[in-house]
């Protein structure tokens, strides 16, 4: 299988490559926390269309809620212990997992959530020595509504290069999709900041990215070769998509 030429540039303060480098895609085996949310049922559907291995780590009685064609994993994404012997060593690894609907009231449900289960996800990663470990988090330019949910998304990420894996970060700030419609209405905000220099970095260090942009991201990033530091920022995230 042919792969395209990436279009996403990745970049930090030390390291900036394209995401593809290379001419054939290999099967990966995929290892999946929030298999059946918002970003991660559609990923999984893509991975296997893709001719994936996908494995989902769920919770008990949530089984019959991943896409068909993946298989399953029972345990608690709050204790390495009860899913690290069942991540291949080889995998690539997904965290998706965290609190739907983030909002400044949901503060301690970062803590117990978000930043619980990326580092269970991390601990078990680096025991089973995968290749390559990817964390969707957030967008890091400052502000005040959102800041708790980036300080936790922050020591998710800091956490996993303790860890010496091989990172992507993923920073979207809101993915637009079914049941996520609502920053629509901010259009016309985005359309003035972009035409005032004083508002127009800050508009787009919070712009809006679609669920397709996000899958195809995800895709990518899973597909590409791991390096020991990639983040993809909102400006990458947009120059992809799913045909």
């Amino acid at each position: 299988m042919e792969a395209e030429d990436a279009e996403v540039r990745c970049s930090d303060q030390n390291y900036s490559s394209p995401l593809f480098v290379f001419v054939f895609v290999k099967m990966k085996t995929v290892f999946i926390t929030g298999g059946t949310g918002y970003i991660g049922t559609r990923l999984i559907r893509s991975l296997l269309n893709n001719e994936h291995r996908v494995i989902a780590l769920v919770r008990k009685g949530s089984e019959n809620k991943v896409p068909v064609g993946c298989e399953v994993v029972i345990g608690d994404p709050f204790d390495a212990m009860t899913f690290q012997q069942h991540v291949p060593g080889d995998a690539v690894f997904v965290q998706l997992l965290g609190v739907a609907h983030p909002s400044p009231s949901k503060a301690e449900q970062f803590r117990q959530i978000d930043l619980r289960s990326v580092k269970a996800s991390a601990d078990a990663a680096a025991i089973a020595g995968v290749s390559h470990f990817i964390y969707v988090s957030v967008s890091m330019v400052p502000t005040k509504i959102m800041e708790a949910y980036q300080r936790v998304r922050k020591e998710g990420e800091e956490y996993c290069l303790i860890q010496n894996l091989n990172c992507t970060f993923i920073r979207p700030w809101y993915v637009l999709g079914p049941g996520h419609w609502w920053p629509v209405i901010l259009f016309p905000f985005y359309a003035v900041a972009e035409v005032v220099p004083s508002w127009r970095k800050k508009a787009r260090s919070r712009g809006l990215v679609t669920i397709n942009q996000v899958i195809s991201t995800l895709i990518k990033v899973v597909e590409a070769d791991p390096v020991p530091l990639r983040i993809v920022e909102i400006k990458d995230i947009r120059q992809t998509s799913l045909e």
